[in-house]
C-alpha cells in the first residue's frame, strides 16, 4: 500500500508539464519545465506490536530528497543517504533526527526506540526501530513532527497494528499528536 502511494505521488507531476520563462530567459529542458519530484510532502510511519517477541516494530518512510535537504539544513554538513561516504555517520544522522521528532508512549509510559538501520526503497528512505519489553498494548500516544521544519504542508501518515487490528490517522503540520486505543 505504501509503495503504491509513493509511486503515484512521484508519477503524478509527470502528467502536468508547462514551459517556464523569466524575462525572456527560458529555464526549460527540451521545451518543458523541470518536474517537481512530488507534489506532496509526507512521511509514513508504521508501528506494529509483535506479541511473540514483546516488541514494537517501527518503520518510517520519508522521501529521500526532502529528508536529505532537512538533514543538511539542521546538521550543516555532508549528507548522502543513498551513496554515503560514511554509512556510520549517515546512520547516526537518521537515528538522531527521527528519534528527536518521533516519540511514543505505550499505556501512558514513554518508551525509547532502538535504531536498527535504514535503507533506500524506491523514492524514499525507510528507517527501522524497535521498542523492547512491550508485553501488551492498550493505548499508544504518538508525537510525530517529522520534517515539519522543512515544509508547512508536511503530512504524517500513521498506521498502528495491535493484535492484527490496524488503525490509521493523518497529521497535517502543525498537528503532531495522535492516540490509538484497543
Amino acid at each position: 500500500m505504501v509503495s503504491i502511494l509513493f509511486k503515484w505521488l512521484v508519477l503524478l507531476p509527470a502528467l502536468y508539464v508547462q514551459e517556464v520563462s523569466d524575462a525572456g530567459n527560458s529555464f526549460t529542458h527540451k521545451g518543458k519545465a523541470p518536474l517537481a519530484l512530488h507534489p506532496i510532502y509526507m512521511s509514513v510511519t508504521e508501528i506494529e506490536h509483535n506479541t511473540k517477541d514483546r516488541t514494537l516494530e517501527i518503520s518510517c518512510k520519508i522521501f529521500t530528497d526532502d529528508f536529505e535537504k532537512t538533514l543538511r539544513k539542521i546538521y550543516s554538513g555532508y549528507v548522502d543517504l543513498i551513496h554515503p561516504k560514511d554509512k556510520t555517520a549517515m546512520n547516526k544522522l537518521v537515528s538522531e533526527y527521527v528519534q528527536k521528532h518521533l516519540h511514543l508512549k505505550v499505556d501512558g509510559r514513554p518508551v525509547g526506540m532502538e535504531f536498527i538501520g535504514y535503507e533506500q526503497q524506491e523514492e524514499g528512505i525507510t528507517s527501522y526501530y524497535q521498542v523492547n519489553n512491550v508485553p501488551s498494548v492498550k493505548r499508544i500516544e504518538i508525537t510525530d513532527n517529522l520534517l515539519y521544519e522543512y515544509k508547512d504542508q508536511q503530512i504524517s501518515l500513521l498506521h498502528v497494528i495491535v493484535n492484527g487490528n490496524r488503525k490509521s490517522t493523518r497529521l497535517v503540520n502543525p498537528e503532531e499528536k495522535a492516540e490509538f486505543e484497543w
